[in-house]
Order: structure tokens, then sequence, then C-alpha cells
């Protein structure tokens, strides 16, 4: 039997007002070192001290409302609020983050100079890891979202999905060429907004995709515009990953920047990671059966897959979403493990990308596996956003020497 709702049935029930309510909110690193400056007794944490200040703020509100909402009093919030925003606008360098994944994009480029004021992501599970790590839910399909609701911006980030365009007849302009296309929601986004600067990766297949025409119309898309337009393929082990991994990488400046040239960063090939400095022990779980190993892995003597140990010193295959599927010809495994033979571990994937050590992963294994598969290579895309960077403040600052840590505007 079920109890319903019968009284004293079940576990006992808690009043509406009772409850703790989960809200997220996005605060600059300033406001929160504000917060947690403030001591009351028995408070520790960033919530318990936001709801302490909100609780003593509403108090101050309550005696005298009236006062408080005097028409000079009001005036006097706004001019008050009016500077704070001006300030926070003339010190942070805004960017949004389209086709997010787990944000890794947003990782490499963000610093103490930025903030994200809007993120599109629209599969579940990798919101559902970006929202555990940058404490936002990214919005959902991008397809869906009017371009001009999109917040005011200086950068559109994005690592979009590669979609090969259909060639219908002759169109009037590339931008229309796009259209049904994930990469038109770029175009509609670049061409409302104008924003000072873009970043987009991609696999390197792009630049054979249809031909080459997919590419093709993507760069006219970009630079019809007005946009300087600039692209490399970067290859993530000249970046102190212990992975082959090529990207297209492909940025653009506002025409009124006047950026004529942009030199791509290439890291360092003389210094190679080997893979094995990334590499746990790790005795239990990962494990690959032997019966998996005999009839799939090792049925061929054609050294596939591509085995590594703790005395490898090559740069791995690169790491695909499908890697949960065990497949000899593109998996990399490790020897290792109760069976001889594993995957990589989550700590090991994380080195392997170039994410933090104390990255959250609140998914499953199967969505980990996709999810690192499908993102960036961090340390790569830190090169590139670091020259982004440096080339806006020479285009604003033509006849100053370029400083670290300057304050973008």
């Amino acid at each position: 039997m079920h109890g319903g709702k019968r009284v004293g049935a079940g576990r006992r029930a808690i009043s509406y007002c009772k409850k703790k309510h989960r809200r997220s909110i996005y605060v600059t690193e300033d406001l929160y070192d504000r917060v947690m400056e403030c001591e009351f007794d028995g408070v520790s944490s960033f919530s318990q001290n936001c709801s302490k200040l909100i609780e003593l703020g509403l108090s101050v509100m309550n005696k005298s409302n009236s006062e408080y909402y005097s028409s000079d009093n009001i005036l006097m919030i706004n001019e008050e609020k009016a500077k704070m925003d001006s300030k926070q606008s003339n010190e942070k360098l805004k960017f949004i983050d389209l086709f997010a994944g787990i944000g890794g994009i947003r990782m490499g480029f963000e610093d103490d100079n930025t903030i994200c004021v809007f993120s599109s992501e629209w599969d579940k599970f990798a919101a559902k890891t970006y929202e555990a790590n940058f404490n936002e839910k990214p919005f959902g399909d991008i397809t869906q979202i009017d371009e001009k609701e999109i917040p005011d911006h200086d950068v559109l980030l994005a690592g979009f999905p590669c979609q090969p365009f259909s060639n219908i007849g002759k169109r009037e302009g590339f931008s229309h060429e796009t259209q049904g296309t994930l990469f038109f929601d770029i175009i509609r986004i670049l061409k409302e907004k104008k924003p000072k600067m873009f970043l987009l990766e991609n696999v390197k297949g792009l630049l054979t995709s249809d031909k080459g025409r997919t590419y093709q119309v993507i760069m006219e898309s970009l630079k019809e515009l007005g946009y300087s337009v600039f692209d490399q393929v970067l290859d993530a082990q000249n970046f102190g990953l212990p992975q082959r991994r090529e990207r297209v990488v492909i940025v653009g400046f506002h025409p009124n920047l006047k950026v004529n040239e942009f030199t791509f960063p290439m890291g360092d090939p003389t210094v190679r990671v080997p893979v094995n400095s990334i590499l746990e022990q790790k005795d239990t779980g990962y494990t690959i059966s032997k019966h998996l190993q005999d009839n799939y892995l090792f049925k061929k003597d054609d050294g596939k897959p591509q085995i590594v140990d703790f005395n490898s010193t090559i740069q791995v295959n690169t790491l695909v979403a499908s890697y949960h599927k065990i497949q000899r010809l593109t998996g990399t495994f490790v020897r290792d493990g109760e069976t001889g033979i594993r995957l990589f571990t989550e700590l090991e994937l994380k080195r392997l990308m170039g994410f933090p050590e104390d990255f959250i992963v609140p998914v499953s294994r199967t969505q980990m596996y996709r999810q690192f598969g499908n993102s960036v290579a961090v340390p790569m895309i830190e090169a590139v956003a670091k020259e982004m960077k440096n080339t806006l403040i020479r285009a604003n600052y033509p006849n100053e020497r370029v400083e670290e840590n300057l304050v973008y505007s």
C-alpha cells in the first residue's frame, strides 16, 4: 500500500516555506570575495553567507520601506548600480560560449579579466557537467534562441559541429547557403551583435568536408560580415599534452579594429610530454574483459589497438567520442588492471585533455568518455586566447607595448 497524503503517512511532510530551495546565481570574483569577507557566527560557506546578507538586507528594507524607496534614495541606488555596472563593463571582456559542451573552450579563454555572459548547450548530460563546474546552467538549443535576446558581448566562442552544406542552385550570398546548419546560428549572432572577436574550433576533417566546399562557405560567410579572418591547424601535442590531436582554429576581428595579421601560437614541437607521465596505477575498474581482448581487440596481429604502459614515452592517438565502445582501430588502452588491459581513467582523461584534476564529472562513464572525446585541448585554446587578447590590446592601443594582465576595453 502507498501512504498517500493522509496525516501521519509515509515520511514527515515539510511545508513549502520550510524547504530549502536551490537557486543558482552568477557572481564576479570580486563580489564573491566581498561576500566571504563577511563574518557571521556559525557560518562558513558561501551560500550561508549569502543567506545571512539577504536576510540582513531585507530587514533593513522592511524597517523603513517608505524611506528606503524615496525618490532620492532610488536615484542614489540607481547611480551606484550604474557606476558598478560601468566599472565591471570596462574591466571585463564579455564573452559568450556557444555549443559549449563541458566548457573546454571557456576554460581556455576565461581569466580574471573576462566574464561569460551567456552559454548554450543542447545536450543535457554535457550541460550537467558544465553546470557542475561553472555554476551556471547553459541555455538549450541555440537554434531556438533569438539572436536579439543574447546579451551584448565582446567575444564569441564556439566549438560548432561540422555539417556539410547542400549545393542547391545559386543563392545570393554565402550566408544564405548556411541556413539549415548550426553554423548559420553563429552567422546570425555575429551579424546582430557584431562582437570584437570570435574563436571557432572544429575537427581537421572540416577542411575536406564536401571536397572542401564546406570550409569555403564557412570562411566566405565570415568574411562577408567584414571580419578579418585567420585560420590554422594546431596540434595538442605541441602544447604540453601527450596526445596527437589536430584541430582547425578560426579567429576573427571586427573591421573597426583594423587587424591585418594574426600569428597563431604553434606551441613547442621540440618539447613533448610522454603518456606515461599522466598514467595512474588502477588495479580495479576500467578493465577490459579477457573475452573481449581475445575475441576482438587482439584477433589480428596487426599492431592494433595502441597499447601503452608505464614505460611508454609516446604521444597517443586522438581521443574520440566513441572511446567507450572500445574500438580496436582508434582506441588507446593501458596495460594495467585486473585483466591486464584497461581504458583510461577519469583522472587520465583530464590530464590527456588539459583539464584541471579537480574538474567535476557528475555523469556516467559512457557520458564521460563522450564528453572528453568531444572537447578541446585546453592549453591549446588558452594559447590562442592569449594571443587574441594581446592582438585586441594592440589594436586599441597601437602605440603602447603589450604587457601581461592589462585591462581589456
